[in-house]
């Protein structure tokens, strides 16, 4: 039998191969990977179970702006209360209502009414639909890391100054800034990953 090739790795293994042989390291070659996958996309539930996800409202008076984004209860709204960012008057929280979870696919109708046409895949959630948020479980989120990077069990921090500086109001922070961010409880709120170079990290909420 004539063996003809270029490739060391196969002539190699041309004995194993004739008598029949596992070819062990040969039968794949080594690989590679020169990049990290990406962590996912904010908003978007990273483990089906355990999942604690229920429907709300979304504020008709400051409706939420992104998916993967904290947000609490708009008590403004009285008894149509909906779920809204957080901004600079929440700064005694140390908990939120949950996460805004992003569905699929999903579709805004008008900025005004239910009947129209708007692409689909658009940043905002719609803001005349109710918005699903996750209460208990692990959720992808956008965290900002310029004043410290998110470790694994470490604290969540939520921006509630003006956006600016890199900074997103309402965003999720990996570290303090004194009077800019506040600090979530521990026992219900940890990062369980560190952020991956888009800035997206995985969160974890106790809250079921």
């Amino acid at each position: 039998m004539k063996l003809i090739t270029n490739d060391k790795a196969l002539l190699m293994a041309a004995p194993a191969l004739l008598r029949g042989r596992s070819l062990g390291r040969y039968r794949t070659l080594d690989t590679a990977i020169a990049f990290r996958m990406g962590m996912g996309f904010p908003g978007d539930v990273n483990r089906g179970h355990p999942a604690s996800i229920q429907p709300a409202l979304n504020s008709p008076i400051n409706p939420i702006t992104l998916y993967g984004q904290p947000c609490v209860v708009d008590t403004a709204g009285g008894a149509n209360a909906g779920v809204r960012p957080l901004s600079v008057g929440d700064g005694a929280l140390t908990s939120i209502w949950g996460v805004v979870v992003r569905p699929y696919p999903i579709q805004q109708a008008t900025t005004s009414n239910q009947s129209g046409a708007v692409p689909y895949g658009a940043v905002a959630p719609p803001t005349q639909q109710p918005v699903d948020v996750i209460r208990g479980g692990y959720v992808m989120v956008t965290c900002g890391v310029l004043n410290g990077a998110p470790a694994k069990g470490g604290a969540v921090f939520i921006w509630i100054a003006a956006s600016g500086g890199g900074h997103v109001q309402g965003g999720f922070e990996g570290a303090a800034s004194g009077g800019n961010t506040i600090a979530l409880d521990v026992t219900d709120y940890s990062w369980n990953s560190p952020a991956d170079s888009n800035g997206v990290a995985e969160l974890i909420l106790n809250k079921f």
